[in-house]
């Protein structure tokens, strides 16, 4: 899942940024408001974590100009304002959350997947797939009474497909959600972590749980694509 955060203050962005990178997310980070929105208007998230008191243009200027051009990506504003009225005027211009500082960084990855849920209308923190189960928490994947280990790479594979779960994936969708830029997201790339993901998720006589349509992308499917 593809975060983008714009926070001006380089400890705290960098801390935030290394944290959600390690469990799982693909993360773009600015300091800088005009780039914020640069990056809001020219890529796709599954959220934004947005500082009110950023350079450039402010977050409050960037929320309002997202929300009236149609963009409904979860919005979590993070900020020192901790006024009544700072939070009410935030959620009213159409954030969807409203963080105050200091937080801690579980606290604000527990609202980031809450938030990525809800656009992807999974309530619950598990997810199942047949006898393949997700726990978006945990990060622990099992099938039947069988663990399996992934790598973060296969595991951020895995979620974004199993969020989608019973749609074809195109290859640039999978980039654009899971890969970091400077990673390479060829289509050859997306086919070997496909290739290792499905490794892992079939063993003997399972089923086949993730299908190819040629030309088209991946899918979930727990009916071995029948």
């Amino acid at each position: 899942m593809r975060i983008l955060l714009i926070e001006d203050y380089t400890p705290l962005r960098e801390s935030i940024t290394e944290h959600l990178k390690d469990t799982g997310f693909a993360v773009d980070a600015t300091p800088d408001g005009n780039e914020g929105l640069k990056f809001a208007t020219s890529h796709k998230y599954d959220a934004i974590v947005l500082d009110l008191m950023v350079p450039g243009i402010d977050g409050l200027k960037i929320l309002t100009e997202l929300r009236k051009n149609g963009d409904e990506t979860p919005i979590i504003i993070t900020s020192a304002l901790d006024s009544m009225e700072n939070r009410v005027e935030g959620l009213n211009a159409g954030a969807d959350d409203y963080l105050i500082k200091p937080f801690g960084l579980p606290e604000l990855l527990a609202r980031i997947q809450a938030q990525t849920r809800k656009v992807y209308g999974k309530r619950k923190a598990t997810i199942e797939v047949g006898d393949l189960v997700v726990d978006l928490n945990s990060k622990r994947v099992t099938r039947g009474k069988r663990e399996i280990v992934l790598t973060k790479r296969e595991y951020g594979l895995l979620e974004y497909l199993t969020y989608r779960a019973g749609e074809i994936v195109s290859r640039q969708e999978i980039w654009e959600h899971v890969y970091q830029d400077a990673e390479g997201g060829s289509s050859n790339a997306v086919d070997v972590y496909v290739s290792y993901l499905r490794k892992k998720l079939n063993e003997g006589n399972e089923p086949n749980l993730l299908q190819t349509r040629r030309g088209q992308g991946y899918f979930l499917d727990p009916n071995d694509g029948t």
